[in-house]
């Protein structure tokens, strides 16, 4: 190949516009300028390509069609100050393996891959790969409803999963590739009534055991499992049977791997210089240095090309907390104050209400997620009002108390009421999300089902009853996968989940209900109507602690509509249970969880429960219910709505 430059090393993707938008932090789609890009230049078919390097002083194109020489192909710094270095590369196919030689000032050398690459070859390969993401879409009825409504008003039961560890063939315990798994997970999340996948981070990544959080391709889907393409197809698919797809991002943090963005050019380009500030103690891994306005457009076009070049439905953004507070995990002195002296990391505030303003303007149907672990107040308030701009965030609060009072004896309960009840009284300061994450069945945490107590029966019972409670919390859910059937062993992520458990009937008593459980999630607006608002919800008695059992109500608009929940946290049958009911008439029960075809032992109400005129609960009205042990009914109007 001709490695001679001359007659093209005047062509750039850059205008100067680009340039200053670049310089001021406001460049929201460079992944169409730097990086590698097959073009014609002076009717010549080839690649472009850009990188940021400032403080080299030599920067090259390496590859497999060059041998790897760092002498063949060298870049060319541009005039206007901004760093970028250039070159165009004639009859240069795709499919070829690359990285940037680059020299620094101070005489470090290094071979690093594409910031900007939308391929990498597979790990423990790090070379990024010349590559087109050209791909015929068919999910256009999907994305039209999703610019039609507000998503905030639709239902949202997320089904959180481990591309690499759903599901693996028996012969070879290997991954499945993304289309095997089109061909499997869509057709399951619609069989169980899921509205979206949440997928754990897909971006590049060298050590599978960091299960994706520790990024150094931020551009490209892992190869681990197919090409760009490939993904894009799985998304389609999804698409096409009306699941949404979320992304976790990790705009917190990168690690040190010496092909990846640390030391990038000889200097602390991506990350912070200070350790105090630009070494996360807990991860081993660098951080992001947000006053720096280039770093922050890298990140803020990351968000978009997701969105826009894999119709991504939503980006969870993890490890929020870490980036809001300068002390995280931190000891005194190991952590540098603001400038008024506080602990508040003052950059990434505002880079996050960027984010979410820039998706917001560009993508107003898509959603963004906050994993924030704190009581950080406003996060899902709009950035205009002092909010971060976040539409939703992980009630970590709800998850732990829950998770805790379950695992309790349940003679022990009476004394812990106060965990099932706190809740509700931040539950409508933010727009949240209720997660039963992987965070929680990992590292001797327990699987969700090993959590219970009791015998092997009332652990299951334990479970459906978490599950109920879960969804007539308001809120959001998520579920992380293997829960909804109720496997025994924590996550592996080397290992495929164990469906082989699924076989068994407890085990699918749970499958059965988490899939009504969403089926009336989507079907009852007294369900999600109001999911975010207290006007959808209301306590009938928050305070049977004796007895450990609470009940509430959930509304929708319209007379009549409204469910109403008992949950009974004692193994003990309630016979004759009185409750008040805001209305006179006939109820029926729509769903219980002791019901045999969920693996109870049958204590159900049956029929038409009529009320009487006898005033309880600060109700005019009431009825007598018998609840089931360790379970929860849920009742409506006999006349309410289907």
């Amino acid at each position: 190949m001709d490695s001679t430059l001359v007659n093209y090393t005047s062509y750039s993707l850059f205008s100067e516009y680009d340039i200053h938008l670049f310089k001021a932090g406001k460049h929201y789609h460079l992944f169409n300028k730097l990086g590698a890009h097959q073009i014609e230049n002076a009717g010549v078919r080839g690649v472009y390509f850009a990188v940021w390097a400032p403080n080299a002083r030599y920067v090259s194109v390496v590859g497999n069609f060059n041998g790897w020489d760092r002498d063949s192909h060298r870049m060319n710094v541009r005039w206007d100050g901004s760093g970028i270095w250039e070159c165009f590369i004639p009859e240069l196919p795709l499919n070829e393996l690359y990285k940037y030689y680059i020299e620094g000032n101070n005489g470090y050398q290094v071979e690093k891959t594409d910031p900007y690459a939308s391929y990498y070859e597979v790990s423990p390969g790090t070379a990024s790969i010349t590559w087109s993401l050209d791909y015929q879409w068919n999910d256009t009825d999907w994305m039209a409803k999703r610019a039609a409504g507000n998503a905030l008003e639709r239902t949202m039961s997320i089904y959180e999963l481990h591309l690499g560890s759903w599901r693996r063939p028996a012969e070879g315990n290997r991954y499945l590739t993304y289309r095997e798994l089109a061909a499997e997970l869509p057709g399951y999340c619609k069989y169980m009534n899921f509205t979206h996948v949440e997928f754990m981070p897909v971006m590049e990544h060298p050590f599978y055991g960091s299960w994706g959080y520790q990024i150094t391709g931020f551009f490209a889907p892992t190869s681990r499992y197919g090409t760009p393409q490939d993904f894009m197809y799985l998304i389609d698919c999804l698409h096409q049977e009306g699941i949404g797809v979320i992304l976790d991002w990790v705009p917190s943090h990168f690690p040190t791997d010496e092909n990846g963005l640390g030391y990038f050019d000889g200097t602390h380009l991506f990350e912070y210089e200070d350790t105090r500030k630009g070494f996360h103690p807990d991860w081993k891994s660098l951080i992001f240095d947000l006053t720096r306005f280039e770093v922050r457009a890298f990140l803020l076009s990351n968000a978009l090309y997701w969105l826009e070049k894999f119709h991504i439905d939503g980006l969870r953004v993890d490890a929020v907390a870490s980036m809001l507070y300068l002390d995280y995990s931190r000891r005194d002195g190991e952590w540098v104050p603001n400038i008024h002296g506080g602990r508040e990391n003052l950059e990434a505030i505002d880079f996050l209400k960027e984010f979410n303003t820039a998706v917001h303007n560009h993508h107003p149907d898509v959603i963004t997620i906050a994993e924030e672990s704190t009581s950080w107040p406003g996060v899902t308030h709009s950035a205009e009002h002092g909010g971060l701009g976040f539409d939703l965030k992980w009630m970590m609060g709800w998850m732990h108390d829950t998770l805790d009072y379950l695992q309790r004896n349940p003679f022990y309960r009476k004394h812990h009421q106060g965990q099932l009840t706190f809740s509700m009284m931040y539950a409508f300061s933010e727009r949240f999300v209720l997660p039963l994450s992987h965070d929680e069945i990992v590292y001797g945490k327990h699987s969700l089902i090993s959590k219970m107590p009791g015998d092997e029966w009332q652990q299951f019972a334990n479970l459906r009853l978490l599950f109920a409670y879960m969804y007539g919390h308001p809120g959001a859910k998520l579920i992380f996968m293997g829960g909804e059937f109720a496997q025994r062993h924590e996550w592996r992520h080397d290992f495929s989940l164990d469906w082989d458990e699924n076989l068994r009937p407890a085990n699918q008593g749970i499958q059965k209900l988490v899939k009504d459980l969403n089926g009336l999630y989507q079907s009852l607006p007294a369900l999600y109507q109001h999911n975010y608002g207290p006007q959808g919800f209301e306590w009938i008695n928050p305070d049977d602690a004796e007895r450990s059992i609470i009940s509430w109500v959930r509304k929708a608009e319209g007379a009549g509509n409204y469910l109403i929940f008992v949950a009974n946290f004692t193994p003990e049958v309630r016979r004759n249970f009185r409750i008040g009911v805001p209305a006179k008439g006939f109820f029926e029960e729509v769903l219980n969880t002791d019901d045999s075809r969920y693996g109870g032992s049958g204590v159900v109400n049956d029929g038409l429960i009529g009320t009487s005129p006898i005033p309880y609960n600060m109700q005019t009205h009431s009825i007598l219910l018998t609840l089931p042990p360790l379970g929860v009914t849920i009742i409506r109007c006999s006349d309410g709505v289907s």
